[in-house]
């Protein structure tokens, strides 16, 4: 088989040849467990392995969107019959239980390699917190891979496995993603189980992803989205808001009025990166960041770091060689937050969050560095704090404030070096986010990872449905560019295709129609109708349903492809006197040409 990196390629090889893909996996297996890597705390074991190929066998690869896909989880998430250390040997003990976003994973096709390390207890962006030994960056031994997720990064960088989990409460899958040219989806707080992870922040965390292209970013996030409801009792920030699929045409982006860096060469690409929005024909303009810097210190500098200590605290009470000792410094002060303290953050975040609302009037993300610098081992070791703190200028106040984001590369210093921007959206947005990052990776082509590669057109190509979307075929008003379009933006649809119809259709003009609508009905002697196929979140599809006007109404439509989705159709009453416009082939073309008539006479 020829090198295989990501979820597309691994996935096509399965399908093709079952067996040699099996073999494929032992390889890449044989060659992690030589061991000697600080990226893994363990690799499975060959029983492990063989249970999940045997597994593996007994699906239908067709409807397994991760079929024989390599994974690995960040050491800080459950599966049956595995260690989870949080990379602290003093706290580790062997799961009875597979967290319920692996669970999905698996029962998609997915086979786990591995375990990664990580910052002790998810507590750091640094990626040297960990008795298993610093994991350093993948294009630098000298600099910081980033962590939390310091591990899960290196691992997909390297193109030793396809996809990784990490955990993300304070930017923990951002920082590592964009320190090692990687794509980093941290998810709405709520949206994606938490369920058999270990809680660096219980009430804030997000399971995140690491990936080398928006199409396996978006392939992976649907199936963990889709996983199903959180288990009972599991604890949530809030309830997610509605989800949306897609962004307006032009997107409005925000900008930190004068932006902190400790690098140049950061600060540079950064302007450069402002600069490409203006060439993708988005419109960008400043924000003012204090309010959301203020959230952020309330992360550490706050009573969230008590709930660190009630998951962690009776740990490092009772000390061991394997105890870091900046993460016990920073764990342990959570002693010394009161009730009364935690309760007036609370108002303290609440009051923030106010005053950021208007923020999201004005733009429909924000652009932030995903770090203002990448700092190397000896900086780090000789202020971990300090240097820790800087990292999470952009991230911290994220999960706080229930916003989505994603991490992206941008390009590379003159050392070589990666740099990379996060898209911060309103919480909902993480379907959208990952159609941003395909449009962003598709135009600027990047090397994935660590230069594994050029990239393809395959790597963009978004072909997986969003979780909890319904099909919707328009035909008229609603195409994009006509009148009634706007109703589908304001609830976050995205388009899936531009298509047409199994010819068994009719098109006609209604009469007395605001604004002119067409009419479709199946016949006989009919045509191929263009449609465009919108995906709808399915909390939206209520509202919309609601406000469709007699003769139309929503019925089952065949497309060519002999597929049905929902669609208009027209009563046949209102059909009477109205004009067969089949012919013209779409509504779209009918009202171009008869523009241009008019024009002409």
């Amino acid at each position: 088989m020829t090198a295989m990196f990501t979820v597309a390629e691994w996935r096509t090889a399965a399908l093709a040849d079952r067996e040699a893909a099996a073999t494929a996996l032992r390889k890449r297996w044989q060659l992690l467990a030589q061991g000697g890597d600080t990226a893994w705390i363990c690799i499975a074991s060959e029983e492990q392995l063989e249970a999940q190929l045997a597994s593996l066998a007994q699906l239908d690869p067709a409807a397994c969107p991760l079929y024989g896909v390599p994974f690995a989880v960040k050491d800080n998430i459950d599966v049956s019959g595995w260690t989870t250390t949080a990379a602290c040997p003093e706290f580790a003990y062997v799961a009875d239980h597979t967290a319920q976003v692996v669970m999905a994973l698996m029962g998609a096709g997915a086979v786990l390699l591995g375990k990664t390390n990580l910052d002790q207890f998810a507590t750091g962006l640094v990626g040297t917190r960990s008795p298993y030994g610093a994991v350093p960056n993948t294009f630098s031994p000298q600099h910081v891979s980033g962590g939390s997720s310091s591990g899960s990064a290196s691992v997909v960088a390297r193109g030793l496995v396809a996809f990784a989990l990490g955990t993300d409460t304070a930017g923990s899958g951002r920082v590592p993603a964009g320190f090692n040219n990687l794509i980093g989806l941290k998810p709405t707080p709520g949206a994606v189980s938490t369920a058999g992870v270990v809680p660096a922040c219980r009430t804030l965390d997000c399971v995140s992803l690491l990936a080398l292209t928006a199409a396996d970013a978006a392939a992976v996030y649907a199936v963990m989205a889709g996983a199903g409801a959180p288990h009972e009792g599991e604890a949530q920030f809030q309830p997610p808001p509605l989800p949306r699929f897609a962004f307006p045409a032009r997107l409005r982006v925000g900008l930190p009025h004068d932006a902190f860096f400790t690098s140049a060469a950061y600060r540079d690409l950064f302007a450069q990166a402002a600069s490409h929005l203006d060439t993708l024909g988005w419109f960008r303009d400043s924000f003012d960041l204090a309010p959301f810097s203020a959230v952020a210190e309330l992360l550490y500098q706050g009573p969230w770091t008590a709930e660190r200590y009630a998951v962690a605290g009776a740990c490092i009470e009772r000390g061991g060689a394997g105890i870091d000792p900046t993460v016990a410094r920073v764990i342990g002060a959570g002693r010394a937050y009161s009730a009364v303290d935690t309760f007036n953050a609370l108002y303290r975040v609440r009051e923030l969050e106010a005053q950021t609302r208007s923020v999201w009037s004005l733009f429909d993300v924000l652009m932030v560095p995903t770090a203002p610098g990448l700092p190397t081992l000896a900086e780090v070791a000789a202020e971990p704090v300090v240097r820790n703190s800087e990292l999470g200028t952009y991230t911290n106040f994220v999960n706080l404030l229930g916003l989505s984001a994603v991490a992206l590369p941008f390009g590379f210093t003159p050392e070589g070096l990666p740099f990379g921007v996060t898209f911060i959206a309103p919480g909902g947005y993480d379907w959208a986010l990952a159609g941003l990052a395909a449009q962003w990776q598709q135009h600027l082509q990047l090397p994935l990872g660590t230069r594994l590669r050029e990239p393809q057109r395959s790597d963009t190509a978004v072909t997986a449905t969003p979780p909890a979307s319904l099909p919707l075929a328009v035909v008229g008003a609603h195409l994009s560019g006509m009148p009634l379009h706007q109703q589908l933006v304001e609830r976050g649809a995205r388009l899936r295709a531009a298509t047409a119809t199994a010819p068994r259709y009719r098109l006609h003009a209604l009469k007395n129609s605001q604004p002119a609508k067409p009419g479709l009905v199946r016949a006989v002697h009919g045509a191929a109708i263009a449609v465009e196929v919108y995906d709808m979140p399915m909390d939206t599809f209520g509202s919309f349903l609601a406000g469709i006007p007699a003769p139309l109404g929503l019925g089952s439509i065949e497309l060519a492809d002999g597929s049905w989705v929902n669609g208009f159709i027209c009563e046949p009453w209102a059909l009477e006197g109205a004009e067969d416009i089949t012919a013209w082939g779409g509504w779209r073309n009918y009202i171009d040409g008869r523009g241009r008539q008019r024009a002409a006479s």
